[in-house]
């Protein structure tokens, strides 16, 4: 097994006010070679934007986006013709394959929005733009990893899915809780996220918005050292 740890501190950085924003991997002005990506895995950008605040009409291609609102309420606009609030709770995906335009704003003009924007190189270039979202009760299921996003391959009607060979999972796990994390296809490697709380990831103990990718594994022991703690796991090809 082989780990690279990404603290919270470590992370990319910048306020623009309107807009405050750490970048576990290069983006923007911010770069280090050493992040690029892990994989398949992109960007993990934790944005908080202000009421009313957003990202204007911009162009993406040939990548798989995925949005998860941490609290707040984000409004999404394409190219498409979708009009679409998403909320804590929520999970987006979008395709943007051959190539689209969108537009982020917080729904809210009196109340910040936090959300994870993730994105992860696809397995087919050029592909039709699509949306989608959906609805998930991490409260209700506690105590178990529950499967936001899996590859186009699936028949998971409960999940979202990508142009990828890529799984997301995530839940809320209450002190004392043990998960044991078993990579789905051979060669992936595993990116770590904790959103809130502690876990303990082997010997490593991870705080709020610490990340730790692993590869050469095919399996991976996590454990809740606090109550309501909240983690995203991120299986994404290494090649």
């Amino acid at each position: 097994m082989k780990t690279t740890l990404y603290t919270a501190n470590s992370r990319g950085h910048a306020n623009y006010g309107w807009l405050d924003t750490h970048h576990t991997f290069s983006f923007a002005n911010y770069f280090d070679p050493e992040r690029i990506n892990f994989g398949a895995l992109r960007v993990i950008n934790d944005d908080i934007a202000l009421g009313g605040e957003g990202f204007d009409t911009h162009p993406h291609n040939n990548m798989e986006i995925i949005s998860i609102p941490l609290y707040g309420a984000l409004e999404h606009r394409d190219s498409m013709g979708h009009t679409e609030i998403i909320k804590s709770g929520d999970v987006q995906v979008m395709s943007a394959g051959s190539g689209i335009t969108h537009s982020e704003y917080n729904a809210d003009p009196n109340k910040p929005v936090n959300f994870f924007q993730i994105w992860i190189f696809p397995n087919k270039r050029n592909v039709k733009p699509r949306y989608e979202q959906k609805t998930f009760d991490f409260f209700q299921n506690k105590n178990k990893l529950i499967q936001i996003v899996t590859p186009d391959m699936e028949t998971n009607e409960e999940s979202l899915w990508i142009h990828q060979n890529a799984w997301l999972n995530t839940g809320i796990f209450d002190k004392g809780q043990e998960i044991n994390y078993k990579i789905k296809k051979e060669g992936n490697g595993l990116y770590i996220m904790v959103i809130d709380g502690e876990f303990m990831a082997e010997y490593q103990k991870l705080n709020p918005k610490d990340g730790l990718a692993i590869w050469d594994t095919d399996s991976m022991k996590i454990k809740s050292l606090s109550d309501n703690s909240r983690i995203l796991f991120i299986e994404v090809p290494m090649a």
